[in-house]
């Protein structure tokens, strides 16, 4: 039996996610659409699992202007209790809006994980010197300083 290795384990977990906050986002743009009641509850359930998902993560990341964004669609999206805003020319900029945010989710974050790698890699790679530890003669400063 193989070994179980964490950092593949993170990478699937990751392709996921990401996979499913794209999904996420896709629905939210076909929801622009007229399209029946039964959709419009689909995308309710999906979107609240994505941000519920969304809002743990960042909790734990400590990140919590994430947290804000996506409680704030998390109460909106509610398929529970349901916020209902009656006119569709409201709905459609808040469903833009969600579909623009799982988007930028999936792809910044990746940007700066990379960002954050590629900074952790050049810190290991490069040696420091402590300056204070060095032991520097200074006997020949002080016969100089002597024999003047």
């Amino acid at each position: 039996m193989e070994a179980t290795n964490p950092q593949n384990d993170f990478r699937t977990s990751e392709i996921i996610y990401k996979t499913f906050f794209s999904f996420c986002a896709l629905c939210c743009f076909i929801a622009i659409l007229p399209l029946p009641l039964l959709y419009y509850t689909f995308l309710r359930i999906i979107v609240f699992t994505a941000a519920a998902i969304i809002i743990y993560y960042f909790t734990r990341q400590k990140e919590f202007h994430w947290v804000a964004v996506f409680g704030i669609i998390l109460i909106l999206f509610n398929p529970v209790f349901p916020v209902h805003l009656y006119l569709k020319s409201i709905w459609i900029p808040i469903d833009i809006a969600t579909a623009i945010l799982f988007l930028l989710l999936v792809f910044i974050r990746k940007k700066s994980k990379e960002l954050a790698e590629e900074n952790l890699s050049e810190t290991a790679t490069q040696t420091k010197t402590f300056s204070r530890d060095r032991i520097i003669k200074t006997s020949s400063k002080i016969n100089n300083y002597k024999n003047e």
